[in-house]
C-alpha cells in the first residue's frame, strides 16, 4: 500500500481546493460582469432619456412659437370679423376700410392671402392694395369646411399652393362668418406660408440624419427640415406609415420605429400643439442616440473583458504554482516516508501505517498478519561483494517483495538493515503463509551475482492474530520476529509461523 495522497483529485484531475478557487474566481467575474452590464444598461436607458428630453425641449420651443404665431393670425381674423360686423366700417372707402380691417396683418410673419370672402367664395375685402381681386376661393378646403360646419372655432386647413404672391405652399387660419340665425355668410381667412417654419427648424441643433416635421392630425406632411434628398414633400400623406399612425394615437410620446426611407431604426419624439390640429415630430437615428454610449460600452466592456481574462489567467497561474508547490511537498513527504536505497516505505512510515491498521483492526475485530523478512547470510554476502553489491541485493529483494503484493491494503517497508516487514490486513494464517512462500521463491529465483555461487535467499517469520482491544502491536511484531528466528535456527531459506495467541498467553 502506497502513502495516502495529500489531496483528493477528481476524475478531471482537479483537487477540491482548485475547484473552489476556480469557482470563486468565476463567481467574482460573473459578479463584475453583472455589475458592468447593469451599469451599461442604465447608461443606455439614460442615453435614450437624454435624447428624448432634448427632443422635447426643442418641441416645446417650436410649439410655443407656433402657438404665438397662430394667436397673432387669429387676432387678425377676429379684427377682420369685428370690422365686418360694423356697417359703418364696411361703408368706408376701399383704402380706408383696408387700413381699419387689416391693420394687424403687417405684424404677422410670412403672411399670405388675408381675405374676407362672401358665401360664394368671392373676395369681399383683402389686405392687398387696390380693388379686390377677381378670384374665388370656393374650391379651397377651408371654405368648404366652414360652408358645411357651424363651428365658430379657428380652423387650420390642409396645405395648398397659393395662386398669388409667392405661389408656394401655405396653410390657412380661418373663421366662419355667420348671421344671427347661424346662416353661412362667408369666411375670414389668413394664409401663412409654410416657408416660415424652415428657418425656425434649421435653428435647432440636431445630429446627422435627424429631422423636424410638422404634420396635421390627418397625417399630412406640412413641412420637414431637412427634406430627404432635398425634395419638397409638403402635402405627402403619411397615414400609411405605421410610425405616423402610432403618433396619431397619442397626444405626445417617444418610441423607436423602423424608418423605411432611411433603412434603419429612428427615435420618434412628438407632441401635439395645444389648441391646434398640428403635431411637431422629431426623428433621430437610433445609432446617433447611442453613439456615445456605444463608445463607452466598447471601452468599458473591453477593459472589463481584459480584467476578467487577466483574473482568470492569474487564477490559473496560482493553481499552477500551488500544484508545483504541492508536488514539491508531496515529493518531500514521499522522500521522508521512503527508504532511499530500496524505494519501499521506511520505518517511520511503517509505524504510521501500523498504528492506523492496528486501530482499525481493534475497532472491527479483523485479522492482521505480519511477515518479517530477513536476507540470509547478508553480512557474508556484503563482505564478498562489497557495499555496492550488498545495496543491489537489498534492492532486488525489495522488488521481489513489492511485486508479490497485489492488494492495495497490503503494505511492505524496510524495517532496518537487511530486514523487511510486510503488513497484511484482514489476512488469516494460510493467506500470510502463501504470500511469504511466494516472496521466498521469488528471491530464490533471482540469478546469482557470480556464476557457481548460491543465489540470494530469505528467511521469513509469520504471525497472524485477531486483534483484541487490549492487545499491543509491538507484541505482534515481536511474535513475527521470533518466528523469523525459528526459521533461521532451522536452516534459513524457509518460512515459519508463530501464532500471536501463543505469545499473548506467554506474556500473560
Amino acid at each position: 500500500m502506497n502513502a495516502p495522497a495529500l489531496q483528493h483529485r477528481s476524475s478531471a484531475g482537479w483537487t477540491r481546493s482548485e475547484v473552489l478557487l476556480i469557482g470563486g474566481s468565476l463567481l467574482s467575474m460573473l459578479a463584475i460582469l453583472t455589475i458592468v452590464a447593469s451599469l451599461l444598461a442604465r447608461e443606455r436607458a439614460d442615453a435614450m432619456l437624454s435624447a428624448s428630453r432634448s427632443a422635447f425641449n426643442i418641441i416645446s420651443l417650436i410649439e410655443a412659437d407656433v402657438q404665438r404665431t397662430a394667436q397673432l393670425y387669429d387676432a387678425s381674423l377676429l379684427g377682420m370679423i369685428r370690422a365686418w360686423r360694423r356697417p359703418d366700417i364696411m361703408a368706408l372707402p376701399t383704402d380706408l376700410r383696408r387700413l381699419v380691417m387689416f391693420d394687424r396683418a403687417s405684424t404677422a410673419p410670412y403672411m399670405g392671402d388675408l381675405v374676407l370672402l362672401d358665401k360664394h367664395g368671392a373676395v369681399l375685402a383683402e389686405a392687398l392694395p387696390g380693388a379686390p381681386r377677381q378670384d374665388n376661393f370656393a374650391d379651397r378646403n377651408f371654405f368648404r369646411y366652414h360652408q358645411d360646419s357651424n363651428t365658430q372655432e379657428l380652423y387650420v386647413s390642409r396645405p395648398f399652393k397659393a395662386r398669388w404672391g409667392f405661389k408656394d405652399w401655405s396653410i390657412s387660419f380661418s373663421r366662419r362668418l355667420s348671421a344671427a340665425d347661424g346662416e353661412f355668410l362667408g369666411v375670414a381667412s389668413a394664409a401663412m406660408r409654410l416657408a416660415y417654419f424652415r428657418p425656425l427648424f434649421r435653428s435647432q441643433s440636431l445630429g446627422a440624419d435627424s429631422s423636424i416635421s410638422l404634420i396635421n392630425t390627418d397625417a399630412t406632411l406640412l413641412v420637414r427640415e431637412p427634406d430627404k434628398d432635398e425634395r419638397d414633400q409638403t402635402g405627402t400623406d403619411l397615414s400609411s406609415d405605421a410610425n405616423y399612425r402610432r403618433i396619431l394615437e397619442h397626444p405626445e410620446g417617444s418610441f423607436i420605429g423602423y424608418a423605411a426611407e432611411h433603412g434603419h431604426n429612428h427615435v420618434y419624439s412628438f407632441c401635439r400643439v395645444k389648441g391646434l390640429p398640428l403635431i411637431v415630430v422629431i426623428t433621430q437615428p437610433e445609432s446617433g442616440v447611442y453613439a456615445t454610449w456605444r463608445r463607452n460600452a466598447l471601452l468599458v466592456g473591453g477593459a472589463t473583458g481584459i480584467l476578467c481574462l487577466g483574473w482568470l489567467w492569474l487564477t490559473l497561474q496560482l493553481i499552477r504554482e500551488l500544484r508545483l508547490r504541492q508536488r514539491a511537498e508531496n515529493e518531500l513527504a514521499g522522500q521522508a516516508a521512503t527508504d532511499g536505497l530500496t524505494g519501499l516505505p521506511n520505518r517511520r512510515q511503517l509505524e504510521k501505517v501500523l498504528a492506523s491498521e492496528w486501530a482499525r483492526a481493534q475497532r472491527s475485530g479483523d485479522l492482521l498478519a505480519v511477515l518479517m523478512v530477513d536476507v540470509d547470510h547478508f553480512r557474508r554476502f556484503n563482505e564478498r561483494h562489497g557495499h555496492l553489491g550488498g545495496d543491489q541485493a537489498l534492492r532486488l529483494v525489495a522488488k521481489c517483495i513489492a511485486d508479490s503484493i497485489h492488494r492495495h491494503t497490503d503494505f511492505a517497508a524496510r524495517y532496518g538493515g537487511e530486514e523487511f516487514l510486510v503488513l497484511l490486513p484482514a489476512t488469516d494464517r494460510q493467506g500470510a503463509l502463501n504470500l511469504a512462500e511466494n516472496i521466498r521463491r521469488a528471491v530464490m529465483a533471482l540469478p546469482p551475482f557470480e556464476p557457481g555461487q548460491q543465489a540470494l535467499t530469505v528467511s521469513i517469520g509469520v504471525s497472524s492474530a485477531q486483534v483484541r482491544p487490549l492487545d499491543n502491536s509491538a507484541s505482534l511484531i515481536d511474535t513475527a520476529d521470533k518466528a523469523l528466528y525459528e526459521a533461521k535456527h532451522k536452516g534459513r531459506n524457509r518460512v515459519e509461523f508463530m501464532a500471536f495467541n501463543t505469545q499473548r498467553t506467554a506474556d500473560t
